[in-house]
């Protein structure tokens, strides 16, 4: 999800048509020796569409108008990032150009195997793995590296947006809305006391495929950015269930400040509200993710864990 709104939103309307024809067409044009693969429609997100191209390949696309220039982030930056990265990634292997009446640039990837973690949640023994992966990328910025608006600023500049979105689910989150205010005040007071690094930026369960537990791959690279490690780590309340597992996840990570940890909290409520918040709309998915993600925050501040 790319743009932050005030009001509560569903899935944006595409601005482009996209079907196997067009793709078809795109990819006779410019990638004529993939032309003939079997091709079939894989998913739709509020950005991008993905269809699956033989058994080893996917074309993305963007939908949106907005989206245009993230894809063109994956492109450029990706490719440097993955021999780093301790878990597969989507690089792009070939690059599509505006073509047929389509105006953005586009990407053929490889297919990575799994499902993403909101259908079959990632097993507490890959907590490790995971934390290794966020250590593996956080690591310094060129300062060339893409700007994001909405994850690369202080947490005190999303204020509003979360009391918006909080006094719109009252209802939805009244048995533990009193843990979420304090998670999220405890967050805004936090100092950033980290230097910027590359981040994901939304490393939400959609973003990560599990094949039978096991952690695949991380997708959907358009957020990228330089900014604060929190807005990652929020990932680790959404993506694991037991408490035993978040404390391996922030120990395989490294030592990380009490105002970090702080920080990630709020970024995963904040996150969490604005999953519930569109997913009662339009997208099931979302609200199931934003509840699961809320429920674990309030649990772990019962218990005093953050």
């Amino acid at each position: 999800m790319t743009t932050p709104a005030a009001h509560s939103i569903g899935t944006p309307p595409a601005d482009f048509t996209l079907d196997e024809s067009l793709i078809r067409r795109l990819l006779r044009e410019q990638h004529p020796d993939l032309a003939n693969l079997p091709l079939r429609a894989v998913d739709v997100g509020w950005d991008n569409a993905m269809y699956r191209l033989g058994d080893e390949l996917a074309v993305r696309l963007p939908r949106r108008a907005v989206a245009a220039p993230l894809i063109i982030n994956e492109q450029t930056w990706l490719p440097k990032l993955a021999g780093n990265l301790t878990l597969p990634v989507p690089v792009p292997l070939r690059i599509g150009m505006p073509g047929c009446d389509y105006p953005c640039r586009w990407s053929v990837v490889r297919w990575l195997l799994g499902v993403s973690a909101d259908k079959e949640e990632p097993l507490a023994s890959q907590a490790g793995v995971f934390g290794a992966f966020l250590r593996s990328l956080h690591v310094p910025a060129p300062d060339d590296a893409p700007i994001n608006p909405y994850r690369a600023v202080p947490l005190c500049e999303r204020v509003a947006l979360f009391e918006a979105k909080r006094q719109r689910l009252t209802e939805e989150i009244r048995a533990i809305a009193a843990e979420i205010a304090e998670i999220w005040n405890a967050a805004v007071g936090a100092p950033v006391n980290v230097a910027p690094t590359w981040l994901h930026g939304d490393l939400h369960p959609r973003n990560v495929l599990v094949e039978r537990g096991i952690i695949t791959g991380v997708i959907d690279w358009g957020d990228m950015t330089a900014g604060d490690c929190a807005v990652d780590l929020a990932s680790i309340w959404m993506l694991f269930a037991e408490p035993e597992a978040r404390r391996e996840a922030l120990a395989a990570y490294g030592a990380i400040s009490d105002a970090t940890e702080r920080r990630a909290a709020g970024w995963a409520a904040l996150f969490g509200l604005a999953l519930l918040d569109t997913g009662l709309v339009d997208h099931p998915g979302h609200a199931i993710i934003g509840r699961r993600t809320l429920s674990r925050l309030a649990e772990a501040r019962r218990h005093g864990d953050i």
